[in-house]
């Protein structure tokens, strides 16, 4: 039998990619026609995803964050119902119905998390890993469009090898002008061997940027100041952070499992949110601060990347867990 695999299955009537390593007793699960969310990697039965949805239709007819979204073509919170791009200022157009609001009213998360636009574009496994690639051709749905006029294609590669999982995103962008990125993914871990309280969190991070009370932030910024590691019964998170460091890892750890989670360069923020009450953290890769367009235009933000006209710009995160 093969090490690796990589098979489209059926899972209450939804098309679900696996991808096996069996020397590592792991498999990750992903849902093409829902957001190209992972919903599962489980480790010789544990599945690190906090997944609190008993069937994936269940999940589709009241769809809320779990498992691996993803934040496309705004992370996190906009402070108003427009973005400024390459100088010039962008309305949103709510009657399209396609975004969703913060309890503030804030327009958060973008258009694509849930999103049935994502096409299987490959499905292989070789003696080395097991991986599918899904394409979402964005130019060419209006309603994407008229919301966010930057023509591009995005490219969402999940690859599982020697245990690790890594999540690739590759955009093309076919427009005649730069587009300005402020994307990123919103993970939710989950340990098993320990409660909440007993998690363990280090933050591979040096700066610490202050919100507003809309948990936008102001531009302001300061040296992390939380101890390492972080302890969970003392500590709730919902914080940006940059200053990634990229020689490091994020982690949390339980008793004796462990989630190592390592950012590639281009994401140079960290949102990690670990509210009480809950049974998962999320350690969110982002290529900018939250209203990073906006902030940029105002000249508190001097970090916001973009995808050069007719360029393309690649970045992954990876995922490895230890002591399952």
């Amino acid at each position: 039998m093969p090490n690796y695999t990589a098979l489209k299955t059926s899972v209450d009537g939804f098309e679900v990619v696996r991808l096996t390593d069996a020397s590592h007793n792991t498999e990750v699960a992903m849902i093409p026609s829902i957001g190209n969310i992972a919903n599962e990697m489980k480790v010789n039965g544990h599945n690190v995803l906090w997944w609190p949805h008993r069937s994936l239709q269940e999940f589709k007819a009241k769809p809320s964050f779990a498992g691996i979204p993803f934040l496309a073509p705004w992370a996190n919170r906009l402070d108003q119902d427009a973005f400024y791009a390459n100088g010039q200022k962008y309305i949103l157009n709510p009657a399209l119905g396609n975004f969703r609001r913060d309890p503030n009213g804030s327009p958060i998360h973008g258009l694509l998390s849930y999103t049935g636009y994502w096409q299987v574009a490959s499905l292989t496994a070789d003696e080395r890993e097991a991986a599918v690639v899904s394409r979402l051709e964005f130019w060419k749905h209006p309603d994407l469009m008229a919301q966010f006029p930057f023509a591009h294609t995005l490219e969402m590669k999940y690859r599982l090898s020697g245990g690790i999982l890594e999540v690739q995103l590759t955009i093309e962008n076919h427009s005649e002008a730069p587009m300005p990125l402020s994307i990123g993914f919103h993970p939710y871990y989950q340990l098993t061997d320990a409660t909440r309280d007993q998690w363990r969190v280090h933050l591979a991070a040096a700066d610490h940027y202050e919100l507003s009370d809309k948990l936008i932030p102001t531009g302001a910024k300061k040296a992390v100041e939380f101890p390492d590691p972080v302890s969970l019964s003392a500590h709730q998170l919902d914080d940006v952070f940059g200053g990634v460091s990229h020689g490091d890892e994020f982690w949390v750890e339980g008793a004796q499992q462990r989630l190592s989670i390592r950012y590639g360069e281009k994401y140079r923020v960290a949102v990690v949110y670990a509210p009480p009450g809950k049974d998962f953290i999320c350690f969110e890769p982002m290529t900018g601060i939250t209203d990073a367009f906006n902030l940029a235009h105002a000249g508190l933000y001097s970090d916001l990347q973009s995808v050069p006209a007719g360029g393309e710009w690649e970045e992954s995160f990876w995922i490895r867990p230890s002591g399952f």
